[in-house]
């Protein structure tokens, strides 16, 4: 069943995402947040597994052309038949009275017959539920949830056990439209969605992307990408906290048939930097605090115990589990649902967040009064942990390493733990001072390979690691220094087709996997590290390369403007979790950069 990553458009109504693809099914929905389970879920499987497709009835291939409404997140897809034209404009209300997906659809030309085919599954599409009629409406019925199917016209419609069927016609200048919305399975009535006309759902929700878009403060040559992409950071938000998942889905794979399938459905704190200064340069300063809210109640405790990454509420306990009766994507396994990085040890993660409040703080978002004593505690005990090794930026699952990019991200910490003592007026170790210059001697020194004329992925190794690409940006070392200007050079043995891996591949790092084929990485290359070069080589006065690079990148959004985590050369497709936050933030952080120049953060 499954189509190409790029195939599909993201709904989303600030609480949780659906997927819709070009044949016009829904084929991936969790209900009420991003992180719940899934009801829809043939992305992930097969038919059987969830759907819910609208489309002219016989219809067998994709639509004719899709859109955007101009500046939302409102789809419209038209289908063109030998007896005329429809369109399906489909949006998910932010602040609706519940969760609800609405599809609107309408004649444009002639006389369409239309199907609307709602197969929900629960519990990650293994769940057939008790369908029956109510009130009018639909309603699938299965442990604490329920789905309720209305239309607000006639459509003749069959409700077996498994799945509504509905079959109208559409003229020109008419419409019927339909709303599924979710409520806990204990109430009996109808939710109060259902009772809301979906001309004024379609007003109010074109109404709040059109204002919140309009706000974006980026005025370059990219504008419309720029403003796609916070479109996309603002949809994968979860309002009620402030929290931001890195993707709406799990287990899409880095490579077709590998196991390397995870859920990206929660928060990560190595977004953190990177999210707030990209809210607060576009004029976003609501969102921001809002995020930095989040982050600040989510680490509250000891610092021993930072994580990685955390649910949506802030939640700890992420465990990870696979979901057998889910055959993958294009049969990549196992799916899994949960992630096993919340146990994982990652240094980095201490100068993100202190690297968040003191960007917070210069930027004038209030941040809490015991802000000094959570900076204090956090470096306090990373000056006692930082030479310890830890599982690194890219959260590998074997042994932990001397990584180079975490120790970087120890003299972040250092470094703004100091300028936010100096700006609060807080009495600061002088110790910091000096274990600021340490990290970065041993950086240089031992994180440095005079034969490969780079900085490298760990102590010991000569591999590289496109992370290194981050620390002009960080304030680590200059663009301008030589040492950075040859690790710029050297990242052309990460490229492929135009791309950047991550890393160079080694032995142990458990990626092997025999099902890849002969001459393939364990993964393809990364969206993100290939902006952050676009970035870095505008950083070294390589004007048009970085262009071209931006460009590269660009052309390679799916029709809808979104992108994923990964971009695979040789197949020429999109793969990997998507829409990928760290892939649109870093498109939004170099379309600045290389229209205004980049940002110390000195």
């Amino acid at each position: 069943m499954s189509r190409l990553i790029e195939d599909y458009a993201l709904l989303s109504d600030l609480e949780t995402a659906a997927l819709v693809g070009r044949d016009g099914s829904v084929d991936w929905l969790c209900l009420p947040r991003f992180d719940s389970p899934a009801c829809l879920a043939a992305l992930l499987g097969t038919r059987d597994h969830g759907f819910w497709r609208i489309a002219p009835r016989g219809a067998v291939g994709p639509c004719a052309r899709r859109a955007y409404r101009a500046g939302t997140l409102v789809l419209d897809t038209e289908w063109r038949t030998g007896s005329g034209t429809v369109r399906v404009s489909d949006f998910m209300p932010p602040h609706a009275p519940n969760p609800c997906v609405v599809r609107v659809v309408e004649g444009v030309s002639g006389a369409v017959t239309v199907r609307s085919e709602f197969r929900p599954r629960f519990h990650q599409g293994r769940v057939v539920p008790w369908t029956r009629e109510a009130d009018g409406c639909d309603v699938a019925v299965a442990g604490p949830d329920a789905v309720w199917l209305g239309a607000d016209g006639p459509a003749a419609r069959r409700v077996t056990a498994a799945a509504t069927v509905a079959d109208f016609t559409v003229a020109a200048g008419t419409r019927l439209a339909f709303t599924m919305a979710w409520a806990p399975s204990h109430r009996a009535t109808p939710p109060t969605a259902l009772a809301v006309p979906a001309e004024t759902f379609q007003k109010e929700t074109v109404d709040f992307w059109r204002r919140w878009a309009a706000r974006c403060r980026y005025q370059g040559p990219w504008r419309d990408a720029v403003v796609r992409s916070l479109i996309t950071l603002k949809a994968l938000t979860y309002a009620p906290t402030g929290g931001i998942v890195a993707a709406p889905t799990t287990s899409l794979p880095g490579r077709i048939g590998g196991p390397l399938n995870y859920d990206h459905r929660y928060c990560w704190l190595r977004d953190s930097t990177l999210t707030l200064s990209c809210l607060l340069r576009s004029g976003y300063q609501e969102e921001a605090a809002a995020w930095l809210g989040w982050l600040v109640r989510a680490v509250a405790g000891d610092p021993a115990r930072i994580q990685a990454v955390y649910g949506v509420a802030g939640q700890r306990l992420l465990p990870e589990t696979e979901a057998p009766w889910l055959p993958g994507y294009e049969g990549s396994r196992p799916v899994r649902f949960g992630n096993a990085a919340m146990g994982q040890r990652q240094l980095d993660v201490y100068g993100e967040v202190l690297d968040t409040l003191w960007l917070s703080l210069r930027a004038g978002i209030d941040v809490p009064p015991h802000v000094w004593s959570l900076a204090k505690s956090l470096m306090e005990y990373l000056q006692d942990h930082w030479r310890e090794p830890d599982q690194g930026l890219w959260q590998e699952r074997g042994p932990a390493r001397q990584f180079v990019h975490s120790k970087v991200m120890t003299w972040v910490a250092a470094d703004r733990v100091l300028r936010l003592g100096a700006l609060l007026g807080a009495d600061v170790p002088a110790f910091w001072y000096s274990l600021r210059d340490e990290v970065r001697r041993q950086v240089c020194r031992r994180g440095w390979d005079s034969r490969r004329r780079s900085f490298v992925r760990a102590y010991g190794s000569s591999r590289l690691d496109a992370s290194a690409l981050l620390m002009p940006a960080l304030g680590f070392l200059p663009a301008a220094d030589e040492r950075v200007r040859d690790t710029v050079r050297a990242m052309a043995a990460l490229e492929h087709g135009g791309y950047l891996r991550p890393y160079e591949e080694e032995e142990q790092d458990g990626g092997r996997d025999e099902r890849r084929g002969p001459g393939r990485a364990a993964q393809a290359p990364s969206v993100a590290c290939s902006l952050w070069y676009a970035g870095a080589l505008g950083s070294a006065g390589q004007t048009d390369r970085a262009r071209a690079q931006f460009e590269r990148v660009l052309a390679h959004r799916n029709d809808v403007g979104l992108l994923s985590e990964r971009w695979d050369p040789d197949d020429g497709r999109q793969l990997g979790n998507a829409p990928q936050a760290f892939s649109h933030l870093a498109l939004v952080q170099t379309a600045y950069a290389l229209t205004e120049g980049p940002r110390s953060p000195r």
